[in-house]
């Protein structure tokens, strides 16, 4: 056999059977019949040169040359397997599920992330379920209670956005002359918010989304008046795209939690993007422009 062709199949088999000293164990951990065994282990002995075992009525015994040989095979096949492992891990992704309401204000970290720690892929996956779990992700933002075990991101508190080159209330009054965009196919989030201000408003004009995003995006394209989470609208008024014209804000008792897979069965990079995602906002930031210098 040439001595360019390194027979690994056939170590792996002699490293099995070494341990067990035994064909019949080692042949059911490799899922292979005894004779195939047999066979890996002469291929190995032919390529070496001398025997590896001697075969005794009770079972195996390694030949002296074996014993010698197995300490480094052993060691260099698990750090081979190591090696492969680590490669196979790098090139993982995390997955991660966000309901859609939360975009505006996971999408600019996870852009953030990846100038920073290219080496970090992250699939993400959107959701309208807002009770939905882990289930085959690595990561989940959740939305509503906070789950056991789950990391609180932030609170839900509402107040009044819309777009900058719309005219704004001077009072709380005022509003009823807007349309009104509600996140939900119902109104609660702006009762909640009125009657936390105990002011009462005919809404004569009303525009329902399935998502608290869609109500923001009509809210900038001066469709109308939402009330939106003010951190998921941070951005937008840190760049003007929105106004708030109150200070006023409600808790609703709601949250936006992240779920994480435990240790054993986490990802690479894991612990890495949970501790961005836990970052405040400005320090996300700041980390990301540091990064770029």
């Amino acid at each position: 056999m040439s001595r360019s062709a390194l027979p690994l199949n056939a170590i792996h088999a002699f490293l099995v059977t070494a341990r067990h000293l035994n064909l019949t164990h080692a042949a059911s951990e490799l899922c292979i019949t005894q004779g195939a065994v047999s066979r890996k282990i002469a291929t190995l002995e032919s390529w070496l040169g001398f025997s590896l075992f001697e075969r005794h009525a009770r079972g195996l015994h390694l030949t002296e040359q074996g014993a010698n040989l197995l300490p480094e095979l052993q060691q260099g096949y698990a750090m081979l397997v190591n090696a492969t492992e680590k490669a196979s891990r790098s090139n993982t992704s995390i997955r991660l599920k966000a309901p859609t309401c939360a975009m505006r204000w996971l999408v600019p970290r996870l852009v953030a992330l990846e100038q920073q720690r290219p080496e970090i892929h992250v699939a993400l996956t959107t959701t309208l379920d807002h009770a939905s779990q882990l289930e085959n992700y690595d990561a989940a933002i959740v939305f509503g209670t906070p789950p056991a075990g789950s990391i609180r991101l932030f609170d839900e508190q509402l107040t009044p956005v819309l777009g900058s080159h719309v005219s704004p209330p001077t009072h709380m009054r005022d509003l009823a002359k807007f349309t009104f965009l509600h996140p939900t196919n119902d109104s609660r989030d702006w009762q909640l918010w009125l009657n936390e201000q105990d002011v009462s408003l005919p809404m004569a004009r009303n525009q329902h989304f399935a998502t608290m995003d869609l109500a923001i995006s009509a809210a900038i394209q001066g469709f109308g008046v939402t009330v939106a989470d003010v951190t998921l609208v941070q951005n937008d008024l840190a760049t003007g795209r929105l106004i708030a014209p109150f200070a006023e804000q409600v808790a609703t008792g709601a949250a936006y939690s992240l779920l994480q897979r435990g240790k054993q069965d986490a990802p690479p990079f894991l612990p890495e993007l949970v501790a961005w995602l836990c970052q405040p906002q400005n320090e996300t930031h700041s980390s990301a422009l540091a990064g770029l210098d």
